[in-house]
């Protein structure tokens, strides 16, 4: 699939001396939507507002499909939508005005019918004609991606989208971006909630202290560095583990009721046949097992954990 953003030696140091972004190389493709996961700090804003023509680079080249930021900076910025972390709007217009202006500073000719259907998409038609400070705080979410995508843009970026919204108002959310991908838009999220990433992207990218570390499709990421792990509920509590169970690193939890063993799923043999006969040996029985497979969340924290 060909990339609609290309992205080459991009860095980025600030006056201060701060370095917010090192060689950063990345291709995001068309009509796929990317997850990029960091801590506070690691450069997910800088990068995004680099790539919008928000903030200048130290170096490198960006190209928005084939054309690149700098030189082709409106004709690259029509094509793009930006909806921030900050809800900052005013509080005083309606939703159809402020909606309806946005479309109107990329040039493009008043289209009552297609700001309807974006405002519908959003649950927001019954809100057209509210003034802003009148909603709540999940209507003023939908309403930033309302203004992203008055212009038609072809490109979505997500800032932190579901930041202090509630649950089910974020799974809604997740619907709407999904239906978003399906209509031919690329999104690009950064969010907190590595279950948003786990549930909505098709890749992932992890960026801690400005350095991209990792680009992996969610599937491959989590069939590659998962790991899966066998519980054990023991039928006598163990004090300690008898040294034929040295060799697979298990864990005997507080209590000594409960045995761990995390298994890596990629190996030829994952060696659970050889620890319950090895169990079985020593005479020590369980009355019941479960296995748990980790969580991307899971992934991530070691991720971030190695880099340091």
């Amino acid at each position: 699939m060909k990339a609609i953003i290309s992205i080459k030696g991009v860095n980025k140091t600030y006056a201060s001396g701060h370095v917010a972004l090192k060689t950063v190389n990345l291709d995001i493709r068309e009509r796929e939507i990317f997850a990029l996961l960091g801590p506070n700090g690691a450069g997910k804003t800088t990068l995004i507002s680099i790539i919008c023509g928000i903030v200048n680079p130290s170096g490198g080249e960006i190209l928005v499909d084939g054309m690149d930021i700098a030189r082709d900076y409106r004709a690259v910025r029509a094509l793009i939508g930006l909806v921030p972390q900050e809800l900052s709007t005013d509080m005083f217009e309606t939703v159809w005005a402020t909606v309806s202006f946005s479309r109107g500073l990329f040039g493009k000719p008043s289209n009552p019918a297609y700001v309807e259907k974006v405002l519908r998409d959003l649950s927001l038609w019954d809100k057209k004609d509210s003034r802003i400070m009148t909603l709540s705080g999940g209507m003023k979410r939908r309403l930033l991606i309302a203004k992203a995508l008055a212009h038609e843009p072809r490109i979505l970026f997500l800032d932190e989208p579901t930041a202090g919204v509630d649950v089910e108002l974020r799974k809604d959310m997740w619907q709407i971006v999904r239906g978003l991908r399906d209509s031919g838009v690329t999104v690009i999220l950064t969010t907190h909630y590595i279950e948003e990433a786990e549930e909505m992207a098709d890749r992932i990218g992890v960026i801690t202290k400005g350095e991209l570390i990792l680009v992996q499709d969610k599937v491959e990421l989590m069939r590659k560095l998962g790991k899966k792990q066998l519980t054990l509920e023991l039928q006598k509590p163990l004090d300690a583990l008898p040294p034929s169970l040295s060799r697979y690193q298990l864990e005997l939890r507080p209590g000594g009721s409960t045995l761990v063993f995390t298994y890596d799923t990629q190996a030829e043999r994952t060696g659970i046949t050889a620890l319950l006969s090895d169990m079985r040996e020593a005479g020590i029985g369980f009355k019941d097992l479960a296995t748990s497979q980790s969580s991307l969340e899971d992934i991530f924290v070691d991720l971030v954990r190695q880099s340091q």
